[in-house]
């Protein structure tokens, strides 16, 4: 898949990151550039620092060491809701969503942080309460139809199938209209026919909605498929970074991940 536009911009720059936990390094001098309306995909054996990347990035973690800009700015110290509210948004590996709620509430709780009002006219409900509230909720439901969630919107999420759960929770990311996504292994547990729906979705995210996406997958199919770019880590190190073509034949990164065999 070609890429990039000519000029596109620098969205995300990730200079020598150091992550330790305890006596166990998990990042070593890692560094990464994603470009806006890329898909980049970061792959690895278990345990090869995908997870804690993004954990650094999103501000669950704080590195040790090293750089992390996102549209110029430094996100290094800063709390997981300041960095949202700058336009990272993420989904987890296993799922964190609010099993009782419904799927209509569940994406409204993505638009929290755009909605500012005081609380008399909370309690009122009027002016810009009331006008931030409609316009969240139509957000809310654009997305519903965007990911065709229209048949489940009021089924609480913890009636619903692992795969429709893994919708709903890209969904509420979607809701906080972030200007970069990461997503952490989307397809984990999924059968082929929404391995392959997801991957329609993620898709029309980046090209329909011209969003930027961290991608974190184990699915090699999946990867090589939709990515534009891919980074290889292994053990906590960047051994491989460039286009799916050159990752599937890169020596290191058969050896390290792939096996003997091309992809």
């Amino acid at each position: 898949m070609a890429f990039l536009k000519e000029g596109s911009a620098l969205l995300l720059e990730v200079e020598k990151l150091q992550m330790d936990f305890g006596g166990i390094r998990a990042l070593t001098d890692f560094s990464l550039r994603v470009f806006k309306g890329q898909i980049l995909s970061v792959i690895g054996p278990n345990g090869a620092g995908k997870t804690t990347l993004i954990n650094c990035i999103s501000g669950i973690y704080r590195a040790q060491s090293g750089t992390i800009r996102f549209a110029s700015k430094d996100l290094m110290g800063m709390t997981p809701n300041r960095i949202a509210r700058l336009g990272i948004a993420r989904t987890f590996q296993n799922i964190a969503l609010f099993r009782g709620m419904t799927v209509l509430d569940n994406l409204l709780i993505g638009q929290g942080h755009h909605q500012h009002y005081g609380l008399l006219s909370a309690a009122l409900y009027l002016g810009r309460a009331l006008r931030e509230e409609v316009k969240g909720r139509d957000k809310v439901e654009g997305i519903i139809e965007f990911l065709d969630l229209q048949h489940v919107r009021k089924a609480p999420v913890g009636s619903l199938p692992y795969g429709l759960q893994k919708k709903v929770e890209l969904g509420r990311a979607l809701a906080m209209e972030p200007k970069l996504l990461l997503i952490d292994e989307p397809v984990s547990g999924m059968n082929l026919e929404e391995t392959e729906d997801m991957a329609r979705y993620i898709l029309d995210i980046n090209e329909e909605l011209e969003m930027t996406m961290i991608l974190i997958e184990h699915d090699m199919g999946l990867v090589m498929d939709i990515s534009h770019q891919v980074a290889v880590l292994n053990f906590g190190v960047k051994i491989a970074d460039g286009s799916p073509e050159e990752i599937s034949t890169h020596p290191e990164v058969i050896k390290a991940y792939l096996g003997e065999e091309e992809v």
